[in-house]
């Protein structure tokens, strides 16, 4: 059986890919967004302030868990999520070196 495509790029490279996948969608910057104004929120606030079904919201919800971006407390019958301030931190700076080795074209032209 051959290499998958990712096995021709990095570690780094393949996280880096992953965590721009889990802001690719709108649903999940929104999430993320909702996450950031109110702290935390349940599940079905979410399905509320979204317009979304429970089972895409959930989809998603999954998503942006399975990367460590938000974490999920149990609160009852309800499962509460917030922003994981650990992952949140180490993904600005993920994307603060990628960005920060962009050196400005002295010509003005990047070709």
């Amino acid at each position: 059986m051959g290499l998958s495509k990712s096995d021709l790029f990095s570690k780094e490279h393949n996280e880096i890919a992953a965590l721009a996948r889990a802001f690719a969608h709108p649903a999940r910057v929104a999430i993320v967004f909702h996450l950031l104004e109110t702290k935390d929120c349940i599940n079905g606030e979410l399905v509320l302030e979204l317009g979304l079904a429970q089972a895409t919201i959930s989809q998603h919800l999954r998503e942006l868990k399975e990367l460590e971006i938000i974490r999920g407390t149990i609160e009852g019958t309800k499962m509460s999520y917030c922003i994981n301030p650990d992952k949140w931190f180490e993904i600005k700076q993920v994307f603060d070196t990628m960005f920060d080795q962009f050196e400005q074209p002295t010509d003005g032209d990047c070709c």
